[in-house]
């Protein structure tokens, strides 16, 4: 492996958790809760996802997005490194997005395969080159079929992967057959990266690097517990985590992500649980599900 490739498997080891976006009541971005939330993911962080799925990327404009990505430069606790979101469906508004957002600072871009409009895998391959071409950081693919209705099937995520600036993948297929034929036929150099909690120890074990995480929001000591061990073989203290999670995992998407997340990082005194329509609040029910599974498995 070169050199600057040890380099990136470095910085992209471990938990990266997808940050959520804190809002106030009138649903501008809070500043100081998103501060708040960087001291207290830090706990577990390797490095900051910036504007993902989790961050409600979907719904901030332009200026919000600027304006997010230069604050969690600028209140980086460990000086980690961050990822920024830029993915959509249509490849030249992400271009443009690109050059309109200062990636100075930036070590990558994850870029979601396209939603909605649905394309063939040759045009998922020829979005992600013409992204690749144009970005001045490494591009991490993300596959989230669930979200997309498009799968970046194995072998076009090994076509990708000889490009010279794509660097790895976020899978969450849920299809560990297809994460087995991505790395049997991978080149060294490119990054397998867990995007489902819960199937990162399995993940490891076919020699994933870590996991961009959504639990890492509320639970990052618990949760970084979990993949460390599970990076340094031990699975049985590994799994000890992995089960502490596992009730409260689900509760994370009962009414859309981030919708969990920030509710349980509401009752942890982080941030409030407001989120951007079509999105609501967390509902009592789950809110008291919530709270439940964080004292019944000391999960704060």
């Amino acid at each position: 492996m070169s050199e600057k490739f040890q380099e990136i498997t470095k910085k992209f080891t471990g938990v990266g958790p997808a940050l959520i976006t804190p809002f106030k009541e009138d649903l501008t971005v809070d500043r100081e809760a998103l501060e708040k939330l960087l001291v207290h993911t830090a706990k577990g962080a390797d490095y900051f996802v910036v504007q993902g799925t989790t961050g409600e990327s979907a719904t901030t404009t332009l200026k919000e997005k600027q304006e997010i990505l230069a604050l969690v430069k600028t209140h980086n606790p460990k000086k980690l490194p961050i990822v920024f979101g830029a993915g959509g469906n249509n490849t030249q508004a992400v271009i443009d997005l690109l050059g309109e957002i200062d990636l100075s600072g930036v070590d990558a871009i994850l870029s979601a395969s396209p939603h909605y409009n649905k394309p063939s895998q040759e045009g998922i391959y020829k979005h992600f080159v013409k992204i690749a071409d144009a970005s001045p950081v490494p591009v991490i693919l993300y596959n989230v079929p669930g979200r997309t209705a498009s799968n970046i099937k194995a072998e076009t995520t090994l076509r990708l992967a000889h490009h010279e600036n794509i660097i790895g993948i976020k899978e969450a297929s849920g299809d560990l057959g297809q994460c087995m034929e991505i790395m049997a036929n991978k080149p060294e150099e490119f990054l397998l990266i867990s995007g489902d909690d819960l199937l990162t120890n399995s993940m490891i074990t076919l020699g994933a690097v870590g996991v961009i995480s959504v639990m890492a929001n509320p639970f990052p000591k618990v949760f970084s517990d979990m993949v460390n061990n599970a990076l340094k073989g031990d699975f049985s203290k590994s799994n000890e985590s992995l089960f502490k999670l596992l009730a409260v995992n689900p509760l994370m998407y009962e009414e859309s992500n981030p919708v969990g997340a920030k509710e349980a990082l509401r009752q942890q005194g982080i941030c409030e649980n407001y989120v951007r329509m079509p999105l609501l609040p967390a509902t009592e029910g789950l809110s008291n599900r919530i709270g439940s599974k964080i004292k019944e498995y000391n999960l704060a």
